[in-house]
């Protein structure tokens, strides 16, 4: 069943123009500084024939698709590419690039652009927000077109029904923003990084701060706006259960391409509560910690508390200590805050005068790490947020990592140079309500804590420089050291996340099962590749991690 194009996702001839207007700014702003960069991009022989399989016939409408579709020839071929390119390790002269970019404006030329690709043997790359861990969303190692969502990001926000319709271009700053115009009762429980795509993003789960109250962003995907293979544009109803099922958790893209997503918005207080507070080795952390474990997944489900735990230099000495900032934010007031940290909680130590009373939309720049006076309008500048260089790793904990697993992660982090970070999430809550096949997504009852790994590259020319490596060894050791404390059977990773190291092989089942039952779980993945099976039979939409096609 093919439906009709409506109001939102046909964009207004001036939004037409004012995307255009954006990527013209970019090409101007970057041109020079990557001009040396374009003469290393081979151009991919075969891209005549797609540019005139995807142009309309028109002159006035051929004009207008040049704007749109880009080729290594083009001096904005590399500006647009990298713009969204998040992870800046990505950012080097030897990393694959398209063949053709297209940047649609309406659904019409996404078809044009899926059907030219398959005519013409081209795989596809979908880019909503270019946050890709591991850059998959625009770059392979072979010929690709890569569908970049950027003139796409419409948000409609319907205050009355709590639902937005929100295109796979918009961000996540986007949307909070969006929300924020409207009312500060409603939000929507996603991530707290303003620059992730949407498109992408509900595809893998998607968590945030209201997760042990409302559970993953996918859980509140209510309809979708869906592309199947032959160019179908579906909605829940007529592209069944099992496949509304698989694309929210699963990996959307591994199906189809996401054109928008209906999601269901959700209730908060005018003002949420929020607090920042530090502790040290020497400040007693490890055992603070070790509380935490038992008590951030299972206070009231008003209250997260996210940590950041890294190595630091004692002052000016060469002694080195960890330091833990616990990040808190309450859905109320600090009046009803305090007497339930006091109760449940007081070795953590929050006064009074740490907590401020902030807009849900403020509290998102707080957990950015900007101060809550900052502009919200920040939310929407996109080239204001800075970027990651970084490669990382994730893992879920189940039982409580004793005092004497605590010291062994302290240690190990103290060896690093300087250059890791643990980010770990509380969950617990509604997240425990939830079946681990409710959705693809299967990170449930019985996890307490779910922890990012990272190193970065800060320094470095590239990630192979001799240091960078060290890094990355050294990242690799600490996944290593963390095998005993952290879940088995599978050693659960999120998919968002998604980390080559875990594997890559999808010839058979067992090559798959060594990183899709880490994202996934057994059940999980193996029905995603049965639904695979029916609605991508020659596996058009792959790339490494990918549902595979047996």
């Amino acid at each position: 069943m093919i439906l009709k194009p409506t109001k939102l996702i046909n964009m207004k001839k001036s939004e037409i123009i004012s995307s255009c207007v954006f990527l013209v700014v970019l090409c101007l702003s970057f041109s020079n500084s990557w001009a040396n960069l374009s003469s290393l991009v081979d151009v991919t022989p075969g891209t005549e024939n797609f540019i005139s399989c995807i142009q309309p016939k028109s002159n006035n409408v051929t004009s207008f698709s040049q704007q749109l579709i880009f080729t290594p020839v083009n001096a904005s071929f590399i500006p647009i590419w990298q713009v969204a390119v998040q992870n800046t390790r990505f950012l080097k002269p030897s990393t694959p690039k398209p063949s053709i970019i297209v940047t649609p404006v309406d659904e019409t030329l996404v078809q044009k652009a899926l059907f030219c690709a398959k005519k013409h043997g081209y795989e596809m790359r979908i880019r909503s927000g270019g946050h890709d861990y591991e850059g998959l969303s625009y770059t392979a190692d072979v010929p690709f077109v890569m569908l970049d969502f950027t003139n796409m990001r419409s948000v409609d926000v319907d205050v009355a029904n709590r639902t937005a319709w929100v295109q796979p271009g918009a961000v996540l700053g986007e949307l909070y923003y969006s929300i924020s115009q409207k009312t500060d009762t409603l939000y929507f429980p996603a991530g707290v990084c303003p620059t992730v795509g949407v498109g992408g993003y509900m595809g893998g789960g998607g968590y945030g701060n209201l997760l042990r109250k409302y559970g993953t962003a996918a859980d509140n995907v209510v309809d979708v706006r869906f592309m199947d293979v032959n160019g179908n544009i579906l909605d829940r109803k007529s592209m069944g259960k099992d496949l509304f099922w698989a694309i929210r958790g699963g990996g959307a893209s591994s199906f189809g391409i996401v054109l928008a997503w209906k999601l269901r918005l959700v209730p908060v207080p005018e003002k949420v509560t929020v607090f920042v507070l530090n502790k040290t080795l020497e400040q007693g952390a490890t055992k603070i910690f070790h509380k935490y474990q038992y008590v951030a997944p299972t206070i009231d489900r008003n209250l997260h508390i996210r940590t950041q735990v890294f190595a630091e230099y004692i002052g000016n000495t060469t002694k080195k200590t960890i330091r833990i900032m616990f990040e808190g934010i309450y859905q109320g007031t600090r009046d009803t805050l305090l007497p339930l940290l006091d109760q449940k909680f007081p070795e953590l130590g929050v006064r009074r005068e740490i907590c401020e009373e902030i807009r849900s939309i403020q509290s998102t720049v707080v957990f950015w790490g900007l101060p809550s006076s900052t502009p919200i309008e920040i939310l929407t500048n996109r080239s204001a947020i800075a970027k990651l260089n970084n490669k990382s790793k994730s893992d879920y904990v189940r039982t409580p990592i004793p005092i004497r697993g605590l010291r062994k992660i302290w240690r190990k982090l103290m060896q690093n140079d300087g250059s890791a970070l643990l980010m770990i999430n509380p969950f617990g809550g509604r997240m425990a309500d939830y079946s681990e096949s409710a959705i693809p997504y299967p990170h449930r009852a019985g996890v307490l804590l779910q922890i990012l790994k990272t190193v970065n590259f800060n320094g470095q020319t590239s990630d192979t420089t001799p240091t960078s490596l060290k890094r990355i060894m050294w990242l690799r050791s600490l996944d290593e050291l963390l095998t005993p404390y952290v879940s088995k059977n599978p050693r659960e990773a999120y998919s968002n996340y998604n980390d080559l190291d875990l594997g890559v092989g999808s010839s058979n089942y067992e090559e798959a099962s060594l990183w899709g039952e880490r994202y996934w779980k057994r059940d999980n993945f193996r029905k995603l590749i049965r639904i695979k099976a029916k609605v991508d039979p020659d596996n058009f939409f792959r790339r490494p991690q990918s549902i595979p096609v047996f």
